[in-house]
């Protein structure tokens, strides 16, 4: 702490502190211990980030613990960029002026910290990792390697822990501890918390607790350490938390619910959030918040271990199984509710799932907390081949998607997606998840992909002899030619696709080709003719369907003003933007944004424009959507105020 004193009082700026050393050596001990002594110097706060945690991804990346940050900071969700690049930018504005501690624990590499690092202000960095990261001497961070305590700090530390100066009447037997434990603090850590929960047990009993296992004897300063400690506190496990300390370990995400521990173990919640209970209370896991768990990287690791030797492959392999049947389950309960009259082909709605979910808002919640660990358990369902559930998957979270617009995860499933459905023989999914995956393409416009791949998926809608997803990728294929700007192909696609809902009979479905058949007319300039269409469909969907009906109004709200019928257009906006709101959809909510920033700008109202804009272009981002990049442009064409001193 000394060192760590002496660099904060030379520091003119930011101080970069690098803590290293073999795992449970105490860098965070120290770490957190130092940074409470000096806190009050930096009364703007902490930032805290795990950054070993492991999933079957590997380490946290920067830009999720950039994501969290900026939450941290006040950003909202919506308004937080998609981008490494952009939300390092915004990170390193929101901390430029505040005098606060980031604490980076466990970091992997100098690239995972580089992007975390405040550029200005007062700030202190400490980063704690097992490797030395001399890469950070390029941003001038100064660097303090730990080693093992010595006896005496080691009984003092199990002491701190144990109380009541229990370990003095067996001051021998503590030493010996400490000697077994190698100076190890969080092994002398787990081993005081042990002993603080049995009052009545003689020190001397664990002396040869410890003794009996031949790694613990053999200890060092690397991570074998630390597993020795791991295993003398699962030895003392009963056998159900034992097991489901096991299994959850094989969860594929970072964090975990009760009830996918529940699916992990195949017990009942209420039984498995006993056990769970136990694991928290031995430090074998952390509750991160109410009912959510996660494991530190060494543990789950360890925890693995344990499942190789305990349990067969195909149990395990079916616990990872129950867990992605439960993300898929929830996820296609989920969808139904958001897209209540969507025709779909996947198994796991032939049967109406089992509904979780109360409402529109509550499963996007749902939705938008599990985003993550969706993806994981995608990517484990294609690992371990299972491909039915791996395109189901695709299908099942088509509406989160569309309401949160999360192109790059949309496009990483679908590539997994698409070949799974193709070697189940499903011609009929593989054709819809092609559609979807063309949908992507346009809205990034990317549109002689899309047109690419509309192409190979209208071919295989032939083939199953599917009108339905024929109809559908007519649809889609349009909104690619509309995107490139070949409106007469636009409009010829978006009718076709039109007859044919009409005579297979799917009405939302002929409405929504009537509303892009609307936006297309607007474009070929017959306006009136546009008008009629789009009122017809603003009628149709009124009352059925909130998240159309925003988009209808947003353009009705765009041709008023092509019109010079102003209240007409506000009075359509107005309700835009509230219905999207009430949906919480970000996107949407930018589409209505984008216009009233159009229709202020008529008016000469230059603040409210690049208020309405900012906002769009904010929710645009966070999603990666390239219409961000068109809005800036648009910012930048809009004068600034002027001085008023001036």
């Amino acid at each position: 702490m000394v060192t760590l004193d002496q660099w904060l009082a030379e520091s003119s700026g930011p101080l970069v502190a690098v803590i290293s050393g073999a795992g449970g050596v105490g860098k965070t001990t120290l770490a957190l211990q130092w940074l409470h002594r000096v806190r009050k110097g930096f009364p703007d706060g902490m930032l805290h980030a795990d950054l070993g945690t492991f999933s079957s991804s590997g380490p946290a990346a920067p830009d999720q613990i950039l994501e969290f940050f900026l939450l941290a900071l006040g950003a909202r969700a919506k308004d937080i960029p998609s981008g490494l690049p952009q939300r390092q930018a915004l990170y390193r504005s929101m901390t430029a002026d505040r005098a606060m501690i980031v604490l980076l624990d466990d970091a992997v590499s100098a690239a995972q910290v580089r992007p975390l690092l405040p550029a200005h202000g007062n700030t202190v960095v400490v980063v704690t990792s097992r490797r030395r990261l001399a890469g950070l001497s390029l941003d001038s961070a100064r660097f303090v390697e730990l080693g093992p305590l010595s006896v005496e700090d080691s009984v003092q530390l199990m002491d701190n822990i144990v109380g009541a100066g229990r370990l003095e009447r067996e001051r021998s037997q503590a030493e010996e501890i400490a000697r077994l434990c190698g100076g190890m603090p969080l092994a002398l850590s787990l081993v005081g918390a042990r002993l603080s929960a049995r009052p009545h047990r003689p020190v001397s009993r664990e002396v040869g607790t410890l003794r009996s296992d031949d790694r613990l004897a053999t200890l060092t300063v690397d991570e074998s350490s630390v597993e020795a400690v791991f295993d003398v506190s699962y030895g003392e496990l009963d056998s159900t938390p034992a097991r489901a300390y096991r299994m959850c370990a094989l969860h594929p995400g970072r964090q975990f619910s009760l009830d996918a521990a529940a699916a992990a173990t195949g017990e009942e919640p209420d039984e498995v959030e006993e056990s769970l209970g136990e694991l928290v209370d031995c430090h074998l896991i952390a509750e991160v918040s109410d009912r959510r768990f996660r494991y530190h990287d060494l543990l789950r690791l360890h925890a693995r271990r344990q499942a190789e030797w305990a349990d067969s492959r195909t149990d395990r392999e079916a616990a990872v199984r129950r867990m992605a049947d439960w993300y898929l389950d929830r996820s296609a309960a989920a969808e139904v509710v958001l897209r209540p009259t969507r025709r779909r082909v996947g198994s796991r709605f032939q049967v109406p799932p089992r509904q979780p979910f109360q409402s529109h808002n509550e499963a996007l919640r749902w939705l938008t907390l599990e985003r993550h660990n969706l993806l994981d358990a995608v990517r484990a369902a294609a690992e371990h081949g299972w491909d039915e559930a791996t395109w189901e998957f695709c299908e099942a979270l088509w509406g989160f998607f569309l309401h949160a617009r999360h192109y790059d995860d949309w496009l990483e499933i679908h590539k997994l997606g698409i070949p799974a459905a193709h070697r189940t023989g499903n011609t009929t999914a593989e054709a819809r998840l092609r559609t979807q995956r063309v949908f992507a393409l346009a809205n990034l416009q990317r549109y002689d992909e899309a047109l690419e791949e509309g192409a190979v998926a209208l071919e295989l809608a032939k083939q199953a002899h599917d009108e339905f997803t024929e109809a559908a990728l007519l649809f889609e294929v349009a909104g690619a030619f509309l995107g490139r700007g070949d409106l007469d192909a636009a409009l010829r696609h978006f009718r076709q696709a039109e007859q044919l809902r009409n005579r297979i009979g799917t009405d939302r479905a002929a409405a929504l080709c009537r509303r892009r058949i609307g936006e297309t007319l607007i474009r070929l300039g017959r306006l009136e003719e546009a008008l009629t269409t789009l009122l017809g469909v603003a009628d149709e969907v009124s009352g059925s369907d909130q998240a159309e009906h925003a988009r209808v109004l947003t353009i009705l709200g765009s041709l008023y003003l092509e019109l010079d019928r102003g209240p007409e257009a506000a009075s359509a906006l107005a309700e835009a933007l509230r219905t999207a709101r009430e949906l919480g959809s970000a996107h949407y909510e930018a589409e209505a944004l984008v216009v009233l920033g159009d229709a202020a700008l008529r008016q000469g109202d230059t603040e409210n424009a690049r208020r309405h804009w900012t906002a769009a272009r904010d929710h645009y981002s966070s999603s990666g959507d390239p219409k961000a990049t068109d809005l800036s442009v648009r910012l930048a064409s809009i004068p600034l105020p002027r001085n008023r001193d001036s």
